[in-house]
């Protein structure tokens, strides 16, 4: 072989080379996907809001009459037994009299005096009047017997009598009306001003259960009108939790589902009871201004009150209410799926290939999706597929 032949067989090697080197550099790369693989777990579907505690028996206490309330000794948060007396209210003061006032009270009494006289004095005048129509008949009627007097002056003279015992009847009546305005004239003047109220005017108001006072509404000494409230009581031993969710989800929550109360406090959720939802929703405004429909749902604590014995009236907590939930579910990322036209799709990876497959999806939460159909457990699919992931395509998992 001559050098010429040796030096075109070098430049052949060389290009072949070249042409290799470019074509390597220059084929389609395996795209870098994030990648999870299905599995079996636990899944849940939840709703989760936030809501208060709140106790279920709310006592208000107020004032059964007009008076005046001592000055509350109790606390918020103080324990008090059933039919302890929270509070007394005494009678109202009565008014002060200014000079010129407490001298017409005066003259009323001494007008009163004077009326109850002259009712006195009525009562002997209609009394000897009923005296002398009495002893007329008595001396009429054995005369009319004997036919010395006619019947007619008989009885014109009982009816003298009639009418002069009733008149008798009427003056003592009278006398005791003067008798009572007397007293009522005197009772003005003599209770004027400033009076020590008797032990026994003194109305208690006591406690109608064992609890806790909740708020006071009254504390200070001070006049109080009947109905007016004075404090509250309640027995944080049974609560219950109030939770406003969007109204939307509301009719998604039953009676009887599970309930799980989180960031309450405590190291472990709480566990409890949906007992109602309420029929009348109400418009809130959210913290991005947006008005939405609530509803409020309320529910109780099943676990046991040991646990929660620091929970209190108007604590925050969150709730998580239970719709669904399996403890063996093949499950993956919701990232994963994709719509394919009314079909669910996700990309699975074999032999470093993506290939599209469509599932049949079953319950769904914010994190997991249920495949029921068209996925096996442990196969790799790749989440978050952007446009440049296609059937076929090469891939390599990050």
């Amino acid at each position: 072989m001559t050098v010429q032949w040796k030096r075109h067989i070098t430049w052949i090697i060389m290009l072949v080379l070249i042409v290799a080197a470019l074509g390597y550099g220059f084929r389609p790369q395996p795209r870098q996907v994030d990648t999870a693989t299905a599995t079996r777990a636990p899944m849940r579907v939840t709703i989760e809001e936030e809501g208060k505690s709140r106790v279920i028996d709310r006592y208000v206490i107020t004032a059964q009459v007009a008076g005046t309330t001592c000055r509350i000794d109790l606390n918020v948060g103080d324990a008090v037994k059933k039919r302890q007396v929270l509070v007394n209210i005494s009678p109202l003061q009565s008014q002060a009299l200014d000079p010129r006032t407490y001298a017409q009270a005066q003259a009323k009494v001494a007008a009163a005096k004077a009326a109850l006289s002259a009712a006195e004095q009525n009562v002997d005048a209609a009394r000897a009047d009923a005296d002398f129509a009495t002893n007329e008949v008595q001396r009429l009627a054995p005369l009319a017997e004997k036919g010395h007097v006619s019947v007619g002056q008989l009885d014109q003279a009982q009816a003298v009598k009639r009418s002069a015992i009733a008149a008798l009847r009427s003056a003592v009546f009278a006398v005791d009306v003067a008798k009572y305005e007397l007293e009522a004239a005197q009772t003005a003047l003599q209770y004027s001003g400033d009076q020590v109220a008797d032990t026994a005017d003194i109305i208690p108001v006591r406690a109608p259960i064992d609890g806790r006072i909740l708020k006071l509404q009254h504390e200070c000494e001070g006049v109080v009108a009947p109905g007016t409230p004075l404090l509250e009581i309640g027995d944080t031993r049974s609560l219950e939790i109030a939770t406003d969710v969007l109204s939307a989800d509301a009719v998604k929550i039953k009676p009887g589902m599970p309930v799980l109360y989180e960031r309450w406090g405590g190291e472990l959720p709480l566990e409890g009871e949906v007992l109602r939802v309420e029929p009348v929703g109400f418009t809130k405004v959210s913290a991005l201004g947006v008005e939405e429909q609530r509803v409020l749902v309320i529910s109780g604590i099943t676990s046991a009150p040991e646990q929660w014995q620091t929970l209190g009236d108007g604590y925050r907590v969150e709730s998580r209410f239970i719709l669904w939930q399996q403890a063996d579910v093949l499950q993956v990322p919701l990232s994963a799926l994709f719509r394919s036209g009314n079909q669910w799709a996700l990309f699975v990876i074999n032999d470093n290939r993506a290939e599209r497959r469509v599932v049949k999806v079953g319950q769904r939460n914010g994190l997991s999706a249920q495949i029921l159909e068209g996925l096996q457990e442990d196969e790799a699919v790749i989440t978050h597929p952007d446009d440049t992931i296609e059937d076929g395509v090469r891939v390599k998992s990050r």
